[in-house]
């Protein structure tokens, strides 16, 4: 198997090195850079450069390029710590699943701003009492006429406090089983009834946050796909957030900081990066898998088992270079206390094995 990049492939990756720098020099070097990076110029001129949606039909006004190339520029700029994070959703996950379940008119009125980086969407899945069982969500949405009234209370809700756009999964059926009944509904940020406070975490950083409805109102031409069938829906999107670049690189741009500082005469520490670089290799041929649908059905669930647990290896790593100054409160402490956060987002990692076992491998559920 040949896994050399094409000359162009190659030029593409040392533009967007080019750009990463950049915007670092302008907007900043962010750690976690695509979930804890926000800047709405950057994700603007991303969208300049055509490098939101870039991978999008073009008849949806993408750019109707091959899936690696987004993997390319993708890595490149969280690598480095630019900040992607207000359009890093949109492209990834909201841009995507319009283009497939959306009606005509709201591709027509959601797509574009999110191709310039103009909007900034956030996710509402989870729930207090409802977090990697998404089945079991209780957030209603009751039909009204020419409207669905919601109420309800999402949690972790990345840039509820800043986006423009909600994308909600919410219950409008609760008369059968937990996966049926279950809907997806657009919801503009500044409808009435919807507050947000954000949370912050140990680390300092403030982009989760819970989200109440209270009798918020919004227009039925909103919803996506087919009401109360949208399970489906979910789990598509759930494979586009779990086996992506995102999940191996997040800090990457940390653990090039601590090789400048590592004691690389010590053959202890030489293996310890023989065995980083050697993860890194095995998640980027796992995400490109993904990335080129050579893998299984579900099999994003091993990809970012994976690739989140290298993170956390990475992360003591970080603390390990750094020793006595990892104590120090600074943005490299910020960074690799981060760290236990990455086998949590999008599903734990002993949801993700349970994944693996029952929908991959068929293996026989435990009788309870």
């Amino acid at each position: 198997m040949d896994f050399d990049w094409t000359p162009e492939q190659n030029a593409l990756r040392e533009q967007a090195r080019q750009v990463a720098a950049e915007a670092v020099a302008k907007y900043g070097r962010h750690n976690d850079s695509w979930i804890n990076g926000y800047s709405k110029n950057f994700a603007r001129d991303l969208g300049a450069l055509g490098w939101v949606g870039m991978c999008w039909p073009t008849e949806f006004g993408g750019g109707g390029r091959p899936p690696i190339d987004r993997l390319i520029v993708g890595e490149e700029l969280i690598a480095a710590g630019a900040p992607i994070a207000a359009m890093w959703f949109a492209d990834r996950q909201m841009g995507p699943t319009l283009i497939a379940y959306g009606t005509p008119d709201q591709q027509a009125e959601f797509l574009p701003s999110m191709l310039t980086g103009d909007t900034t969407w956030c996710i509402g899945m989870s729930e207090p009492d409802s977090g990697s069982d998404l089945a079991s969500l209780s957030t209603s949405a009751v039909r009204d006429g020419d409207d669905f009234i919601i109420n309800g209370q999402k949690i972790w809700t990345s840039f509820g406090d800043d986006a423009d756009y909600c994308y909600l999964i919410c219950r409008t059926d609760a008369s059968g089983p937990p996966h049926r009944g279950i809907s997806e509904i657009i919801i503009p940020m500044d409808t009435p009834g919807i507050e947000v406070r954000p949370i912050t975490d140990m680390t300092t950083n403030r982009h989760f946050c819970e989200v109440y409805f209270t009798d918020a109102r919004v227009p039925a031409v909103n919803l996506v796909g087919v009401e109360g069938n949208a399970f489906k829906q979910t789990m598509v999107q759930l494979e586009h957030e779990r086996g992506g670049i995102d999940r191996l690189v997040s800090n990457k741009a940390l653990y090039d900081l601590a090789l400048e500082r590592a004691d690389t005469s010590d053959p202890r520490v030489r293996q310890e990066i023989a065995d980083l670089e050697i993860g890194y290799r095995l998640g980027r041929i796992l995400v490109t898998r993904e990335v080129l649908r050579q893998a299984p059905a579900g099999f994003s669930a091993a990809t970012k088992c994976f690739c989140t647990e290298h993170e956390i290896k990475v992360a003591d790593f970080v603390a390990k270079t750094f020793g006595a100054n990892a104590m120090l409160w600074s943005d490299v402490t910020k960074g690799f206390t981060y760290g236990p956060g990455y086998t949590i987002m999008g599903g734990t990692s002993n949801i993700m094995r349970n994944i693996l076992g029952e929908r991959v491998l068929g293996l026989p559920r435990e009788p309870r």
